[in-house]
């Protein structure tokens, strides 16, 4: 009777634990810490340059992560044009495992958001960020700290509620 009840009680401890809580609210060990050195090439093609950890300081920076295989990052890329058009922000985009020709053919069908786009080919400077799925959106402070992560794609209800108050506090600063 022991073993069963020591069973039951797992069980329920990690039914419990699979389905309370929000999912899209996973802590980054990143919050609040200077953004991790790197430095990426240009996306082959484009005409814009890449970037590095130093260009991410003296403005507020948001830094997507995406990549032309990726179908959410289709879904939010009309909300990163939007973005995109805010004077007071730059936005990156750091292009993730993905081919050059994919990715040109993808801004060239949606458009084109960013300031700089540098191309993660082997995908190492997405695990010093601590990117584990794409899309994701990084807030960087005029520090070169990043301030926030935002997980999954960026819908218009999102940007409103979750992702530009954020942004606010950045620029507050």
């Amino acid at each position: 009777m022991l073993p069963l009840g020591l069973f039951v009680a797992l069980a329920l401890l990690f039914w419990f634990g699979l389905f309370s809580g929000d999912k899209s609210k996973i802590p980054s060990a990143l919050i609040g810490k200077p953004v991790p050195a790197f430095a990426l090439e240009p996306l082959e093609g484009t005409g814009l340059p890449g970037f590095s950890s130093g260009t991410l300081k003296d403005q507020v920076t948001l830094v997507n992560v995406w990549a032309s295989w990726c179908v959410p990052c289709r879904e939010e890329h009309p909300q990163l044009v939007e973005l995109g058009k805010d004077p007071r922000i730059k936005l990156y985009g750091l292009n993730y495992k993905d081919k050059a020709d994919n990715a040109r053919r993808f801004l060239e069908r949606f458009g084109n958001p960013y300031v700089a786009i540098g191309a993660d080919q082997s995908g190492r400077t997405g695990i010093d960020w601590g990117v584990y799925g794409v899309p994701e959106t990084f807030v960087i402070g005029r520090d070169g700290t990043i301030r926030y992560k935002f997980i999954g794609p960026i819908m218009p209800d999102t940007l409103k509620t979750t992702l530009m108050p954020e942004v606010e506090k950045a620029l507050a600063k």
